[in-house]
Protein backbone atom coordinates (compact mmCIF):
# COMPACT_ATOMS: atom_id res chain seq x y z
CA UNK A 1 0.00 0.00 0.00
CA UNK A 2 1.31 3.24 -1.12
CA UNK A 3 2.08 6.44 1.46
CA UNK A 4 -0.36 8.02 -0.48
CA UNK A 5 -3.34 5.32 -0.24
CA UNK A 6 -2.98 4.45 3.48
CA UNK A 7 -2.92 8.50 4.21
CA UNK A 8 -6.10 9.01 2.28
CA UNK A 9 -7.53 5.95 4.74
CA UNK A 10 -6.30 7.76 7.87
CA UNK A 11 -8.38 10.94 6.63
CA UNK A 12 -11.44 8.94 5.75
CA UNK A 13 -11.16 7.24 9.68
CA UNK A 14 -10.90 10.16 10.77
CA UNK A 15 -13.42 12.07 9.32
CA UNK A 16 -15.73 9.36 10.48
CA UNK A 17 -14.82 9.56 13.87
CA UNK A 18 -15.60 13.38 13.85
CA UNK A 19 -18.98 12.88 12.31
CA UNK A 20 -19.62 10.53 14.92
CA UNK A 21 -18.46 12.67 17.98
CA UNK A 22 -20.68 15.45 16.06
CA UNK A 23 -23.61 13.52 16.36
CA UNK A 24 -23.06 12.22 19.90
CA UNK A 25 -22.71 15.87 21.40
CA UNK A 26 -26.16 17.29 19.90
CA UNK A 27 -28.08 14.12 20.15
CA UNK A 28 -29.53 15.39 23.58
CA UNK A 29 -30.30 18.64 22.16
CA UNK A 30 -32.05 16.94 18.97
CA UNK A 31 -34.05 14.70 20.60
CA UNK A 32 -35.17 16.77 23.17
CA UNK A 33 -39.07 17.70 23.59
CA UNK A 34 -41.53 20.50 24.39
CA UNK A 35 -43.57 19.85 27.41
CA UNK A 36 -47.21 21.74 27.44
CA UNK A 37 -47.61 22.50 31.22
CA UNK A 38 -50.95 24.41 32.95
CA UNK A 39 -49.69 25.97 35.45
CA UNK A 40 -51.70 27.40 38.09
CA UNK A 41 -51.14 31.51 38.75
CA UNK A 42 -49.54 31.96 42.03
CA UNK A 43 -46.64 29.40 40.79
CA UNK A 44 -46.15 31.15 37.65
CA UNK A 45 -42.38 32.47 38.92
CA UNK A 46 -41.48 29.31 40.47
CA UNK A 47 -42.64 27.34 37.39
CA UNK A 48 -40.61 29.86 35.06
CA UNK A 49 -37.27 28.77 37.48
CA UNK A 50 -38.08 25.19 37.67
CA UNK A 51 -38.23 25.31 33.90
CA UNK A 52 -35.09 26.93 33.17
CA UNK A 53 -33.43 24.22 35.68
CA UNK A 54 -35.05 21.25 34.09
CA UNK A 55 -33.81 22.44 30.40
CA UNK A 56 -30.37 22.72 31.53
CA UNK A 57 -30.61 19.36 33.17
CA UNK A 58 -32.47 17.61 30.22
CA UNK A 59 -32.70 19.68 27.07
CA UNK A 60 -36.24 19.32 27.49
CA UNK A 61 -38.16 22.84 26.93
CA UNK A 62 -41.74 23.60 28.76
CA UNK A 63 -43.90 25.95 27.13
CA UNK A 64 -46.41 27.18 30.32
CA UNK A 65 -49.67 28.74 30.40
CA UNK A 66 -50.78 30.23 33.55
CA UNK A 67 -54.52 30.95 34.85
CA UNK A 68 -56.97 29.77 37.26
CA UNK A 69 -57.58 26.12 38.07
CA UNK A 70 -60.86 26.26 37.40
CA UNK A 71 -60.22 27.78 34.25
CA UNK A 72 -57.95 24.95 33.59
CA UNK A 73 -60.13 21.97 34.47
CA UNK A 74 -62.81 23.52 31.94
CA UNK A 75 -60.29 23.81 29.33
CA UNK A 76 -58.52 20.00 29.89
CA UNK A 77 -62.45 18.73 29.79
CA UNK A 78 -62.84 20.15 26.58
CA UNK A 79 -59.68 18.92 24.54
CA UNK A 80 -56.88 21.25 25.82
CA UNK A 81 -53.49 19.67 24.77
CA UNK A 82 -52.03 20.22 28.17
CA UNK A 83 -49.81 17.09 29.14
CA UNK A 84 -49.01 18.34 32.84
CA UNK A 85 -51.30 20.47 34.86
CA UNK A 86 -50.08 21.92 38.44
CA UNK A 87 -52.89 23.14 40.05
CA UNK A 88 -53.54 24.79 43.04
CA UNK A 89 -55.28 22.65 44.70
CA UNK A 90 -56.26 18.71 45.03
CA UNK A 91 -60.14 19.19 44.14
CA UNK A 92 -59.47 19.57 40.02
CA UNK A 93 -56.84 16.84 39.44
CA UNK A 94 -58.78 14.04 41.10
CA UNK A 95 -61.84 15.25 39.60
CA UNK A 96 -60.10 15.06 36.07
CA UNK A 97 -58.08 11.56 37.21
CA UNK A 98 -61.71 10.37 38.04
CA UNK A 99 -62.84 11.27 34.56
CA UNK A 100 -59.65 9.29 32.75
CA UNK A 101 -57.95 12.57 31.24
CA UNK A 102 -55.96 12.28 34.32
CA UNK A 103 -53.24 9.59 34.30
CA UNK A 104 -53.93 7.27 37.37
CA UNK A 105 -51.01 7.00 39.96
CA UNK A 106 -49.07 10.31 38.78
CA UNK A 107 -50.91 12.49 40.80
CA UNK A 108 -49.08 14.01 43.92
CA UNK A 109 -48.90 17.71 46.06
CA UNK A 110 -46.01 19.15 44.60
CA UNK A 111 -46.22 22.31 47.00
CA UNK A 112 -48.17 23.44 49.84
CA UNK A 113 -49.55 27.34 49.62
CA UNK A 114 -50.22 29.63 52.45
CA UNK A 115 -52.53 32.69 52.21
CA UNK A 116 -51.64 35.77 53.09
CA UNK A 117 -53.44 39.14 53.40
CA UNK A 118 -51.14 42.22 51.61
CA UNK A 119 -50.97 46.17 51.01
CA UNK A 120 -48.53 47.42 48.93
CA UNK A 121 -48.67 50.46 51.29
CA UNK A 122 -46.02 49.82 53.95
CA UNK A 123 -48.10 49.61 57.49
CA UNK A 124 -50.91 49.41 56.34
CA UNK A 125 -51.48 45.76 57.07
CA UNK A 126 -50.89 45.23 60.49
CA UNK A 127 -49.26 41.12 62.05
CA UNK A 128 -52.70 40.68 63.00
CA UNK A 129 -54.84 41.72 60.16
CA UNK A 130 -57.03 43.99 62.60
CA UNK A 131 -56.93 46.37 59.44
CA UNK A 132 -60.36 43.96 58.44
CA UNK A 133 -61.97 44.82 61.40
CA UNK A 134 -61.66 48.52 61.09
CA UNK A 135 -62.81 49.10 57.55
CA UNK A 136 -61.59 51.81 56.93
CA UNK A 137 -60.37 50.62 53.22
CA UNK A 138 -62.87 50.68 49.90
CA UNK A 139 -61.71 47.73 48.05
CA UNK A 140 -60.27 44.32 49.26
CA UNK A 141 -59.12 41.97 46.48
CA UNK A 142 -59.51 38.47 45.83
CA UNK A 143 -59.36 35.30 43.50
CA UNK A 144 -62.44 34.51 42.76
CA UNK A 145 -63.44 31.51 44.36
CA UNK A 146 -65.38 29.77 41.85
CA UNK A 147 -62.33 29.19 39.86
CA UNK A 148 -59.07 29.99 42.54
CA UNK A 149 -58.55 27.71 45.72
CA UNK A 150 -56.61 30.66 47.23
CA UNK A 151 -60.30 32.43 46.57
CA UNK A 152 -61.95 29.95 49.16
CA UNK A 153 -59.29 30.23 51.37
CA UNK A 154 -59.52 33.96 51.67
CA UNK A 155 -63.71 33.57 51.76
CA UNK A 156 -63.00 31.01 54.30
CA UNK A 157 -60.72 33.01 56.56
CA UNK A 158 -63.09 36.12 56.35
CA UNK A 159 -66.16 33.78 57.64
CA UNK A 160 -63.95 32.33 60.31
CA UNK A 161 -63.00 36.23 61.82
CA UNK A 162 -67.10 36.68 61.01
CA UNK A 163 -66.39 39.52 58.59
CA UNK A 164 -67.40 38.22 55.46
CA UNK A 165 -70.96 39.93 55.37
CA UNK A 166 -69.47 43.08 56.56
CA UNK A 167 -66.56 43.23 53.75
CA UNK A 168 -68.49 41.67 51.07
CA UNK A 169 -69.40 44.73 49.47
CA UNK A 170 -65.54 46.25 49.75
CA UNK A 171 -64.73 42.86 48.07
CA UNK A 172 -63.09 42.72 43.82
CA UNK A 173 -62.65 39.57 42.47
CA UNK A 174 -59.83 38.83 40.01
CA UNK A 175 -60.11 35.98 37.50
CA UNK A 176 -56.89 34.70 39.32
CA UNK A 177 -54.63 34.81 42.00
CA UNK A 178 -52.13 36.97 39.60
CA UNK A 179 -55.45 39.29 38.65
CA UNK A 180 -55.92 39.75 42.68
CA UNK A 181 -52.59 40.36 43.21
CA UNK A 182 -52.16 43.09 40.64
CA UNK A 183 -55.05 44.86 41.97
CA UNK A 184 -53.14 45.72 44.76
CA UNK A 185 -49.87 46.51 43.23
CA UNK A 186 -51.53 48.96 41.27
CA UNK A 187 -53.33 50.62 43.64
CA UNK A 188 -56.61 49.56 42.58
CA UNK A 189 -57.54 47.87 46.10
CA UNK A 190 -55.86 49.07 49.01
CA UNK A 191 -55.00 45.65 50.26
CA UNK A 192 -55.86 41.86 49.11
CA UNK A 193 -55.51 37.80 50.04
CA UNK A 194 -52.56 36.77 47.70
CA UNK A 195 -50.49 33.84 48.23
CA UNK A 196 -47.56 34.29 50.09
CA UNK A 197 -45.15 33.20 46.95
CA UNK A 198 -46.05 36.38 44.87
CA UNK A 199 -43.90 38.81 48.01
CA UNK A 200 -41.92 36.18 49.63
CA UNK A 201 -38.88 36.46 47.94
CA UNK A 202 -39.11 40.21 46.94
CA UNK A 203 -40.87 41.25 50.14
CA UNK A 204 -42.30 45.06 49.92
CA UNK A 205 -45.29 47.05 51.74
CA UNK A 206 -46.96 45.29 54.50
CA UNK A 207 -48.44 41.85 55.21
CA UNK A 208 -50.29 39.20 57.51
CA UNK A 209 -49.59 35.59 57.60
CA UNK A 210 -53.25 34.10 57.27
CA UNK A 211 -53.27 30.97 59.95
CA UNK A 212 -53.33 27.91 58.89
CA UNK A 213 -56.51 26.86 61.33
CA UNK A 214 -58.59 30.00 59.47
CA UNK A 215 -58.90 28.31 56.15
CA UNK A 216 -58.68 24.39 54.37
CA UNK A 217 -55.18 23.61 53.31
CA UNK A 218 -53.94 24.46 50.11
CA UNK A 219 -52.38 20.93 48.55
CA UNK A 220 -51.06 22.35 45.12
CA UNK A 221 -51.37 18.87 43.06
CA UNK A 222 -49.64 17.96 39.98
CA UNK A 223 -50.74 15.05 37.59
CA UNK A 224 -50.00 13.92 34.27
CA UNK A 225 -52.58 14.52 31.60
CA UNK A 226 -54.10 11.93 28.56
CA UNK A 227 -51.92 13.86 26.15
CA UNK A 228 -48.52 13.24 27.79
CA UNK A 229 -49.16 9.44 28.92
CA UNK A 230 -46.72 8.44 26.13
CA UNK A 231 -44.32 11.36 26.37
CA UNK A 232 -41.00 10.69 28.23
CA UNK A 233 -40.22 14.33 28.62
CA UNK A 234 -43.30 14.82 30.38
CA UNK A 235 -43.08 11.99 33.13
CA UNK A 236 -39.61 13.66 33.19
CA UNK A 237 -41.02 16.65 34.25
CA UNK A 238 -43.05 15.36 36.52
CA UNK A 239 -40.19 13.15 38.53
CA UNK A 240 -38.31 16.23 38.69
CA UNK A 241 -40.53 18.40 40.52
CA UNK A 242 -39.92 16.01 43.29
CA UNK A 243 -36.08 15.96 43.26
CA UNK A 244 -34.25 17.73 45.65
CA UNK A 245 -33.44 20.52 43.23
CA UNK A 246 -36.63 21.40 42.61
CA UNK A 247 -37.64 21.25 46.32
CA UNK A 248 -35.13 24.13 47.06
CA UNK A 249 -36.82 25.91 44.14
CA UNK A 250 -40.08 25.51 45.42
CA UNK A 251 -39.22 26.25 48.98
CA UNK A 252 -37.47 29.53 47.94
CA UNK A 253 -40.94 31.16 47.22
CA UNK A 254 -41.97 30.15 50.63
CA UNK A 255 -43.71 27.16 49.80
CA UNK A 256 -44.06 24.17 52.08
CA UNK A 257 -42.79 20.63 50.69
CA UNK A 258 -43.14 17.81 53.04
Amino acid sequence: MSKSDACLIWIRKAGGLIAAIAVLSVAPRAFAADIKVAVAANFSDTARDLAAAFQKKTGHTVTMTFGSSGNFLSQIEQGAPFEVFLSADAERPVKLEAEGLGIRGTRFVYAYGTLVLWSATPGFVDNKGAVLARGQFEHLSIADPAAAPYGVAAVETMKKLGLYDTLSPKIVKGTSIAQAYTFVNSGSAELGFIALSQVYKFPRGSVWYVPKDDYTPIDQQAILLKPGESDPAAKAYLDFLKSPEAVKIIKSYGYEVK
